[in-house]
């Protein structure tokens, strides 16, 4: 006997938006979720999951569209995974985060006295903003074209820009992208157009051969700019002419570096990066303290929202001179170095050994000396013993990954009881989970949206947390 097909909704209004960018509608009471759809849309759903209580699938038909869509500025909207809600005004972007962070908090709101959640802080600009883009370099480009003849299908070409949205092994070629600098554009043609008139292969990603693997651009608001090629296989004849040639043509690089990467994913942390030309790194700065920031360094890549970010951070910490501080997640030491200023002592802890090893370089070239890092899982490391070494810190501040902190680590925040936690988190669900672990010891004072990536569906929020009184 044939399976049976799985159920179409039809004429399902969208209501809202939903975390990871999607959106739902209602039938008969039952949460229908799918992508690629905004509230005011009225769509047919193709079920291709029922859980307990709600569906997901995707959409077969629009019947009508919604009012609020408008024309995407970009051509490769429909195909790219980045800017998702570009088809809607930022305005209106933004009172879709607002609406993400009210529902990620919609239980702990009961808590009494929880605070209104503030507006979110937006974006300086919600084009250009980004300081570092990744693109990939692919023998046979994704070509767009829903109707095209099967038995014929498009002749595929060598292309560079991202990867098809759901799709990792296809990837699209880009005319151009409006996260960067326009000067990002026309590295990214020109690096394409000599490779391609050099002859030199593009990477397949399903049978791992070829030569062009990746190019990596970063900019800082110093002007400072840093791009890496990445190739599969060392080949200095090929290679060496290549990048004299980028050297050349654009005297505005000042950190020019390559990768040879033979491994099958395009990680580059755990590879040697080398520096063909200009400097080592490149510099930021925030509020006088300076960042030097090599190839694999990771920085928040909205630089001026991370400027109002960390300064929103430090002004809801309220530090004093006589505060020891803990920074968790403490990365290269973007916040521990500009709080250190304001206290005693800054105690930072972070997975990765070499962002520590940046940090500890940071706080050099600033002469600041009442930082101290530490490399470590925090789940292993954030102990009583380490709290009797390093001093019982009156101030947390935390900015855990999308996953959020582990729960042996809220434990043991608990345990040290500090006066005020403030947590900055980029997915307020986990930051939700986390601070209902806390909310019996912790009230929640303020609650900070902000949008660090424009045209995407991802949003930030700060938290207070002050320990209640006995």
């Amino acid at each position: 006997m044939a399976r049976n097909k799985k159920k179409i909704h039809q004429q399902v209004t969208i209501e809202g938006v939903a975390n990871s960018g999607t959106a739902f509608g209602r039938v008969e009471g039952k949460v229908v979720f799918t992508e690629g759809v905004i509230p005011g849309d009225i769509v047919d759903i193709q079920v291709a999951r029922k859980r307990n209580g709600y569906d997901t699938g995707y959409v077969t038909q629009f019947h009508t569209y919604s009012k609020l869509r408008v024309e995407p500025f970009c051509t490769h909207f429909d195909i790219c995974g980045g800017c998702t809600w570009q088809n809607v005004e930022y305005a209106t972007q933004l009172q879709f985060k607002q609406q993400l962070v009210d529902d990620a908090f919609r239980l702990l709101k009961r808590t009494p006295g929880f605070p209104e959640i503030l507006p979110i802080v937006a974006s300086p600009y919600d084009r250009y903003y980004r300081n570092k883009m990744e693109f990939t370099f692919t023998n046979g480009a994704y070509v767009h074209d829903p109707n095209y003849d099967k038995s014929n299908p498009p002749q595929k070409k060598p292309g560079c820009g991202f990867h098809v949205k759901g799709q990792f092994a296809n990837v699209f070629d880009i005319e151009r992208c409006y996260l960067q600098a326009s000067l990002s554009n026309e590295i990214r043609l020109s690096v394409k157009s000599y490779a391609l008139m050099h002859s030199l292969p593009f990477y397949d990603l399903r049978n791992h051969t070829g030569y062009m693997r990746n190019l990596i651009i970063r900019n800082t608001s110093l002007n400072h700019l840093m791009v890496i090629v990445v190739v599969a296989e060392d080949k200095p004849d090929v290679l060496l002419p290549m990048m004299q040639h980028i050297h050349h043509t654009f005297p505005e690089i000042t950190s020019l570096h390559y990768c040879i990467n033979t491994k099958k994913n395009d990680i580059i942390y755990d590879l040697d990066v080398t520096l063909y030309a200009g400097e080592p790194t490149m510099i930021e700065e925030i509020d006088g303290i300076r960042y030097q920031l090599g190839p694999r360094a990771f920085f928040q890549t909205n630089t001026e929202q991370a400027r109002n970010l960390y300064r929103r951070t430090l002004e809801l910490a309220q530090l004093n001179p006589d505060d020891e501080v803990y920074d968790l997640y403490t990365g290269l030491g973007s916040i521990a170095l500009l709080a250190a200023k304001h206290c005693k002592k800054v105690v930072g802890i972070e997975l990765v050994e070499a962002a520590i090893e940046d940090a500890r370089k940071n706080a050099s070239l600033n002469n600041i000396t009442n930082c101290a890092f530490y490399a470590g899982d925090m789940a292993k490391i954030f102990t009583e013993t380490f709290i009797e070494e390093n001093g019982r810190a009156n101030v947390v501040i935390t900015d855990p990954p999308r996953a959020g902190m582990h729960k042996d680590v809220c434990d043991q925040l608990l345990q040290l009881a500090p006066e005020k936690i403030v947590y900055v988190s980029c997915n307020p669900v986990t930051q939700a989970r986390d601070i209902q672990l806390l909310i019996n010891d912790y009230a929640v004072t303020v609650l900070q949206p902000f949008d660090q990536f424009p045209q995407t569906y991802h949003v930030e929020c700060i938290a207070l947390l002050e320990r209640r009184k006995a």
